[in-house]
């Protein structure tokens, strides 16, 4: 049984054809958030640091709408345009884990990205154990 989570009033646009995330069982597998800023739908292209900040503060909108947190995350990919930009991306992304919760993670450089961004990141995400996400 799945259930499909979608953010409502349009807060996250899609660029396709998928919901922002699917709970099958005990996993959440959140969609791959860009850095387009919810409030005016435009992508936020300035320094990786702005861009993977603006992600992970799309991807905590999901996690909170299917409620859940960063703590249960157990896998993240993150796919960067230029890996140039890691450590700085990496600086960022790593402060919104706590030390001992760090998931496991795949980066992979890509040649572009849907709407032009920088850094893409996806999460699946443990919703077992306290029968809660």
């Amino acid at each position: 049984m799945f259930e499909r989570i979608v953010i409502p009033d349009g807060r996250l646009p899609l660029f396709g054809p998928f919901p922002h995330a699917i709970r099958a069982g005990d996993l959440l597998f959140v969609t791959g958030q860009l850095s387009e800023d919810p409030e005016t739908g435009a992508m936020e292209l300035g320094p990786i640091e702005d861009q993977t900040r603006r992600v992970m503060e799309n991807l905590q909108i999901v996690l909170t709408a299917a409620g859940t947190s960063f703590d249960r995350a157990v896998m993240a990919r993150v796919f960067i345009t230029d890996l140039r930009d890691f450590e700085a991306m990496n600086r960022v992304y790593s402060a919104y884990f706590a030390a001992e919760k760090l998931p496991c993670r795949t980066t992979v450089g890509v040649m572009g990205l849907a709407g032009k961004g920088n850094v893409e990141i996806d999460l699946i995400v443990y919703c077992g154990e306290t029968g809660e996400a």
